[in-house]
């Protein structure tokens, strides 16, 4: 038995070389900077010193969780992070989808691809420059605040008011990834049958009707797996914008999980606390996408597996 299962995977190499040779730089960075890093999470469950290294560092078991836990910070932090998802869910998650839509129903070629490359260019700026405009926008001197101030508004700075954080981190999030999320959903799109619009055509159907009946069931597979994926990563919110735009006066709705492990594990150096809210943090993303693809298996038929 183990004979022919080797023979077969000798054979198998020899077949299929190249492709082997092409896949094997991936399998090398995953197996590096991804699998390899997991051994270190068991950090989390000890007092761990540099000095002494992770074999001879205290064992302390789930204190690190408990702590964490019992943290004044707790509640907060895990509230920020699950809003901000739930309002990325509701207010971004459709909106590629929306203009995917809109770019479909377009005849005029030219100018929709003035509209996709326009749309797309913002995923490519870089998060410096795009937390650097937002500041500058929302600054009491900034553009925004012109508008307000022209119809009869007050003058305030925005980016320091926490009531108005969660709306300015979810719209500039849209506004720079709506375009590249859409590129899915266009392909998508492409991938329907044109003689189901034609027939729906013959039955009287007009624009709204395919739209309904034609279109989004073609791309209602590709939506729920697009969800499923979104759903993994509710309490991932993007550490880097959070901490790029954030500040004392806004911890109170703009502080989540990924910039408190920053703050605990780089600032000031508890590697094992840290260490143990990642844990905590990625446990329950991997929940949430083991529940959501059994949801989405049950009453749809769609799942990743």
């Amino acid at each position: 038995m183990k004979n022919t299962i080797f023979s077969k995977i000798k054979k198998d190499l020899k077949l299929n070389k190249s492709l082997y040779i092409l896949v094997l730089p991936v399998l090398i960075f995953y197996i590096i900077f991804h699998y390899k890093p997991m051994y270190g999470a068991v950090i989390a469950f000890m007092d761990y010193n540099p000095r002494l290294g992770i074999k001879g560092s205290e064992w302390v078991g789930f204190a690190q969780f408990i702590r964490f836990f019992n943290s004044p910070y707790f509640v907060r932090i895990l509230r920020n992070t699950v809003l901000l998802s739930v309002y990325g869910i509701i207010f971004g998650f459709p909106a590629p989808i929306i203009l995917a839509l809109l770019l479909n129903e377009l005849k005029q070629k030219k100018f929709k691809k003035t509209v996709q490359t326009a749309t797309y260019l913002t995923h490519f700026i870089s998060l410096v420059v795009v937390t650097g405009i937002i500041k500058e926008f929302t600054q009491s001197t900034g553009l925004i605040n012109d508008i307000i101030e022209f119809f009869g508004g007050t003058r305030t700075s925005l980016i320091q008011n926490p009531a108005l954080y969660r709306t300015i981190y979810i719209t500039s999030d849209i506004w720079q990834e709506i375009g590249w999320g859409s590129i899915i959903y266009l392909a998508a799109l492409s991938g329907i049958d044109e003689q189901l619009y034609e027939a729906a055509s013959i039955d009287g159907a007009n624009r709204w009707d395919k739209l309904l009946h034609v279109t989004l069931p073609g791309i209602s597979t590709t939506i729920i797996i697009m969800l499923i994926l979104r759903l993994g990563q509710i309490l991932g919110s993007s550490y880097e914008k959070t901490i790029l735009l954030y500040n004392e006066a806004t911890y109170e709705t703009a502080d989540v999980i990924a910039s408190y492990i920053y703050r605990v594990g780089i600032l000031e150096r508890n590697w094992s606390y840290s260490t143990a809210i990642g844990l905590f943090n990625s446990g329950i993303n991997f929940i949430f996408l083991l529940v959501a693809n059994k949801l989405s298996k049950k009453v749809s038929e769609t799942s990743l597996w």
